[in-house]
């Protein structure tokens, strides 16, 4: 079906929903070594369709810039040299990752006799709706596979073309060693009525995962009837303690905003301890500039104060209003606060933040450790960028994406995400007294 003649949105959907049934059935009894050679595949595939992978890509990124796409989407859908082997790399590291279907936990014997524990089992179908990043449609293919679930992939139209180009290599990897091609469905869609027969087809689907802008996460959460993994906005602080290393103060931080601006883990909120701040923050703001040409700083009334004579930040700086504070920028764009104290630190980014991940810069191990008792956040470091907060990052091989939820998964949602438990119970004819 292509996406010009998909006309009735509601049996194509339901199609799909039934195939994705019958798959998982499939695949949850599938072994390790079954799902590894599907993923093996795979990679050899995209291997050899690459250049056919990024002329794809490539008429995205021409049909994205004619259609006015902002700077962030065009660098989330983009496939370069280097993010189409991350992609490569991903998938082998997914298949070197233990599995996790069929681990038995917590066995223990109850005073009855009978033995008892857990066993960790698919989800089951999973459906995921995202925005841009045609890797992803790799990333979360492979975790599905591992994890034994089946997948409905219903991508942005802004990547419908990459998309595509990668679901043929997955259904050919699939095809190679025998596994149902409805394991990963790629919608052949970009009608919008897609995403609201999916989030509410609970026969067919268990779980929803919604990757993208806030108004995307905003619609799926009220509008789904199946169970919603959130990943909502990433608006990110790092605090610089009155006890930090300047050095590593200062290298965090221009990492933490400029490595990349269109990533959920961006720092988008720059707090300073008042006590270091005439110290540090000149040094910061300095250094970040000088990293970006672009950068604008939006700034509280002290560290305009702090900052007003600096020569480098001419033409850089404006006065931060309320909504700053609350704003997910991914552009060069940073807001800056001098604030008094740990305290008052922790009382703004779990008033202003997005509960994705906050930082702080202390050389204070008491202080560090309140840190991450107190912000309610999915990841909480200490000394480190924000932009580690990444399933690749922390040794999950990739991710479905980055959960602020705080039941099912938090965080990088990698396999143990995309599982869960059932009681197993072993006996020898016990009866209930």
């Amino acid at each position: 079906m292509s996406q010009d003649n998909t006309t009735d949105i509601t049996t194509y959907m339901h199609s799909v929903g039934k195939q994705a049934r019958a798959a998982s059935r499939t695949l949850a009894a599938a072994n390790t070594g079954k799902k590894n050679d599907a993923l093996i595949a795979i990679h050899d595939a995209l291997v050899a369709a690459k250049d056919d992978i990024l002329s794809a890509n490539k008429k995205d990124m021409d049909k994205g810039q004619s259609n006015d796409l902002d700077a962030a989407l065009l660098d989330r859908l983009e496939l370069t040299d280097a993010r189409f082997d991350g992609m490569l790399q991903g998938l082998k590291d997914v298949a070197a990752l233990p599995d996790p279907i069929g681990e038995v936990t917590d066995m223990t014997y109850r005073p009855s006799g009978i033995h008892l524990g857990k066993m960790r089992v698919p989800l089951g179908v999973v459906g995921m709706i995202y925005e841009s990043r045609p890797n992803v449609t790799l990333e979360a293919a492979s975790l599905a596979l591992k994890s034994g679930n089946a997948i409905i992939l219903r991508g942005g139209s802004e990547a419908f073309e990459s998309n595509q180009a990668i679901a043929k290599c997955i259904y050919q990897g699939l095809k190679q060693v025998e596994l149902s091609e409805h394991s990963v469905q790629v919608l052949q869609t970009t009608d919008r009525a897609a995403v609201g027969e999916l989030i509410t087809m609970t026969d067919y689907v268990d779980v929803i995962v919604p990757r993208g802008g806030k108004g995307l996460i905003e619609r799926i959460s009220r509008d789904a009837r199946v169970p919603v993994i959130k990943h909502l906005d990433g608006n990110c602080h790092t605090f610089i303690d009155r006890d930090a290393d300047a050095d590593i103060a200062v290298s965090v931080s221009v990492n933490a905003k400029t490595h990349r601006y269109g990533t959920c883990n961006t720092m988008e909120t720059l707090l300073v301890d008042a006590p270091v701040a005439k110290e540090l923050l000149p040094k910061i703001a300095t250094a970040i500039v000088e990293a970006d040409d672009a950068m604008q700083l939006r700034v509280d009334d002290t560290a305009q104060d702090i900052l007003a004579d600096v020569a480098a930040l001419d033409g850089h700086l404006s006065a931060a209003t309320d909504e700053d504070w609350d704003t997910e920028y991914l552009a060069p764009i940073l807001a800056i606060k001098v604030i008094d104290g740990i305290d008052a630190a922790i009382a703004h980014i779990n008033t202003h933040g997005s509960h994705h991940t906050d930082v702080i810069i202390t050389d204070n191990y008491s202080k560090s450790q309140r840190f991450i008792r107190e912000v309610d956040s999915a990841s909480v470091m200490i000394n480190a960028s924000s932009r580690f907060a990444d399933g690749f990052e922390y040794g999950l091989g990739a991710e479905i994406g980055i959960s602020t939820d705080k039941i099912h998964a938090r965080g990088p949602v990698g396999l143990e995400g995309l599982t869960s438990q059932k009681w197993i119970v072993y006996g020898h004819g016990e009866t209930r007294a």
